[in-house]
């Protein structure tokens, strides 16, 4: 598939109202939170969209939960799989249990081990062994094959694009005001939903896609104009440990996001500890991407600010 080729209009505000709609029974609307200790560093009015307060600890079961509701009852007889490093993999999990749908689940076998616990936790079948970021999209399609079950992709998905995008709805809808709207960017699943979103309510909205420095293959892929692949990087962000970005994610990105830009890692981690101490907030570092850049000065916002914190799934070895 070529992005060039793809129409980014498959997915519309309508189509990310009728999602959150389908979602309302099964998700939280997550708290939109001011933080003033945060608005005076950065030198603008910020807030914080907390799905790290989600259930499942991550804006994922809105993708997820969206995809499922739309199988038909065959294939939700023949189950689902999914492939993952942690969130998307707990968010399909819960999602099936909540519908009884049989999931498996193909994370890396270097996956953060409380994310492998708790996917097990809502039910579904783990696959580790041998699994690498790198292989576990082939293992999943390999094990649907022999199955029959239906592969929820991470991000590459016009119906987890709509799941997400209500991430971005929810924040325009409460603080019509906004001006910058800050997003963590791994596959591209968050940051292009939330980009149809917020533009689509307001054009004039400035949208950006944060990355962690050792795995820029977005920020890589924004300034070429072409997907870039990169090696599996190595990066305490475990939730942006792609290796690219998604065709429909970049099509949708590059032409609705003013910039995709990365910070290091050790920034990142001052950022949670920061985040935590100040806002009482657990947020895991992939889920601090947006408040690292802007502290950072990465990121320049015009004015007032909403930050997607993605998900407090955090390994609270990182603190020690």
């Amino acid at each position: 598939m070529n992005s060039s080729n793809i129409d980014v209009a498959s997915v519309t505000i309508d189509d990310i109202r009728a999602a959150a709609g389908r979602l309302k029974p099964y998700v939280h609307r997550t708290p939109l939170l001011a933080s003033r200790s945060l608005s005076e560093a950065i030198g603008v009015e910020v807030r914080l969209k907390c799905e790290n307060l989600q259930r499942a600890g991550s804006f994922k079961i809105r993708g997820a939960m969206n995809a499922l509701l739309q199988l038909s009852e065959k294939e939700r007889q023949n189950g689902v799989v999914a492939f993952s490093s942690g969130n998307h993999a707990q968010g399909v999990a819960l999602a099936a249990k909540l519908l009884g749908v049989k999931a498996t689940i193909v994370m890396p076998e270097n996956s953060v081990a409380m994310k492998v616990a708790a996917t097990k936790a809502y039910g579904a079948e783990v696959v580790t062994a041998g699994v690498t970021s790198a292989t576990r999209d082939t293992v999943a399609r390999e094990i649907a094959e022999k199955s029959g079950a239906a592969v929820i992709p991470p991000f590459d998905d016009w119906r987890i694009i709509a799941g997400a995008g209500t991430v971005g709805l929810e924040i325009v809808e409460e603080w019509p005001d906004v001006e910058t709207v800050v997003t963590p960017l791994g596959g591209g699943g968050l940051l292009s939903g939330v980009a149809i979103a917020a533009t689509s309510l307001n054009p004039n909205i400035d949208v950006y896609g944060v990355e962690p420095r050792a795995g820029n293959d977005g920020e890589q892929s924004f300034k070429s104009g072409r997907i870039v692949t990169i090696d599996p990087p190595k990066t305490i962000a475990d939730g942006a440990r792609t290796l690219a970005i998604g065709e429909r994610n970049f099509a949708v990105i590059r032409e609705r996001v003013r910039d995709v830009v990365s910070v290091d890692d050790d920034i990142l981690l001052d950022a949670v500890k920061l985040a935590m101490y100040r806002t009482k907030l657990v947020i895991e570092p992939t889920g601090a991407l947006g408040i690292a850049a802007l502290l950072s000065g990465v990121i320049k916002p015009r004015g007032k600010t909403a930050i997607v914190v993605s998900g407090g799934n955090i390994d609270f070895s990182l603190l020690c």
